[in-house]
């Protein structure tokens, strides 16, 4: 069954409701975003998740020690690397650990054999920015990436396309942030609901 994590959460409210529709996983910003949130908001809203949810920690280009505090201070299960952290920086939080490659083209995808990760995420590549851009990128470079290991797409989904991205590329997880917003940071409940049931097929 393919995954699916809510990225980019900011109030309780959006965190419960995608929890109630059935997502795997809740994903707090913790590097430069218009999503961004502190500490204290992320762990408030993960007092109150219910159990068998993972908590995931999204970090850009961060120092060590900070994300591993921050890990510790909100509970998080896994830290999601986004910037241009090396192999040797993974190897710190393995195997709670994500390492996400913005995807330009083959070339991208070259340096991932040398990441020992528990899954790679591959997202779009958008100058200066490093997620939450609602572009798409070419999956079939996502489904020759599953030689190397669990991937999980992002970039560009949204209800009307997730299933395509599944029967394309077979990934192990989708990771959805702004496909299922009315704002930044702002999750619509019809759109994480929609994006739930298409994965899961449960409208077909």
């Amino acid at each position: 069954m393919t995954r699916v994590k809510i990225c980019g959460i900011t109030n309780l409210q959006d965190a419960l409701h995608a929890a109630n529709c059935g997502a795997d996983a809740i994903g707090f910003v913790f590097g430069p975003s218009r999503r961004r949130v502190t500490i204290e908001q992320a762990r408030e809203i993960i007092e109150h998740l219910p159990p068998y949810i993972s908590r995931v920690g999204v970090f850009v280009d961060q120092d060590v020690e900070e994300v591993r505090r921050t890990m510790s201070a909100c509970a998080l299960d896994i830290a999601q690397l986004h910037g241009s952290e090396d192999p040797g920086y993974c190897q710190e939080f393995f195997p709670r650990v994500v390492k996400s490659f913005r995807v330009k083209d083959q070339r991208s995808l070259e340096e991932l054999p040398r990441y020992r990760v528990c899954a790679y995420l591959l997202d779009s590549y958008v100058e200066g920015r490093h997620g939450g851009t609602g572009t798409l990128f070419n999956w079939d470079l996502a489904r020759d990436s599953a030689q190397y290991g669990p991937v999980i797409i992002g970039g560009g989904l949204h209800p009307g396309n997730v299933w395509l991205a599944i029967t394309m590329v077979q990934p192990y997880g989708v990771d959805v942030c702004s496909g299922v917003e009315s704002s930044p940071g702002k999750k619509d409940p019809e759109k994480v609901r929609d994006f739930i049931r298409a994965v899961r097929q449960e409208s077909k």
